[in-house]
């Protein structure tokens, strides 16, 4: 029962535009819409989990509890609070495994490399991958920080209403704000850099890429980590640092950077 809850629903002029402000109207909530004015060349234009500042926006001058946006497939969902904090796919993951914890326990949580060191769990990038691992392990909730989440005791696949009803549905419960369920989660500093690629260039046994990557893990001591990756769709490599502080992993991206990757 959602009564008394003002949320603003941005459906990113996707497929979910027609269903989602109805469906947390019919369980009570004042529900306000936006992005549901599909014109078949709009989606994800401007709105939605892509682009979540009219959200923001939108949120503060409604003076709603909550904003929930979603993504042209509607399977990605991000979150704002009252105050137009932006919640990712890490924290949502974790208020919603928070909440189920408090039930009963929690066997496991899948995610993705990407995953923030505060809540990880290995993983190949990619949803599928996720719920992959979760079959393999036997465990219910996974999920990506751009907003792809699983809830198998839900649902069989990625859905952004339902992830957002079991966000508020923890909300609700435990009587806290979305802010006060993630307080205790201190996300690490991400930086990443996405660098070109040349072909024929074997980036995972380049000498000095990897002597590089040795030398910022030694100096993290286990308190963050380096992701090197080629991107699937484009000829680049993603550079990722995750530390503890914002200065040391800004200052290992740039040593990675530095790599000639022209050079072994």
């Amino acid at each position: 029962d959602l009564s008394g809850m003002k949320i603003v629903v941005d459906a990113a002029h996707g497929a979910a535009y027609h269903i989602a402000p109805p469906v947390f109207r019919e369980l009570g909530a004042e529900a306000f819409a936006i992005g549901c004015q599909p014109d078949g060349f709009n989606i994800n234009k401007d709105v939605g989990a892509l682009h979540p500042e009219r959200l923001i926006e939108e949120v503060r001058a409604q003076n709603a509890a909550v904003g929930i946006a979603l993504d042209g497939d509607a399977d990605r969902l991000q979150m704002v609070d009252a105050s137009g904090r932006l919640y990712n796919g890490d924290e949502l993951l974790y208020a919603i495994v928070r909440d189920r914890m408090a039930l009963g326990p929690v066997q496991g949580v899948a995610g993705t490399l990407m995953t923030n060191f505060a809540l990880e769990r290995h993983a190949q990038v990619g949803d599928r991958y996720v719920l992959e691992a979760m079959q393999k392990h036997g465990w219910l909730y996974g999920g990506e920080s751009s907003g792809h989440l699983l809830c198998l005791d839900r649902h069989t696949t990625g859905d952004g209403i339902i992830a957002a009803l079991q966000v508020l549905t923890s909300m609700r419960r435990s009587g806290a704000t979305l802010a006060e369920q993630v307080a205790d989660l201190k996300m690490y500093p991400q930086k990443m850099v996405n660098v070109p690629l040349d072909p024929g260039v074997d980036w995972q046994a380049h000498e000095g890429l990897q002597e590089a990557a040795r030398r910022v893990e030694q100096r993290l001591q286990g308190r963050g980590r380096v992701l090197i990756r080629a991107s699937g769709t484009e000829p680049k490599l993603r550079l990722m640092v995750e530390a503890e502080d914002v200065a040391l992993a800004e200052q290992g991206v740039r040593e990675l950077v530095a790599v000639n990757l022209t050079k072994r």
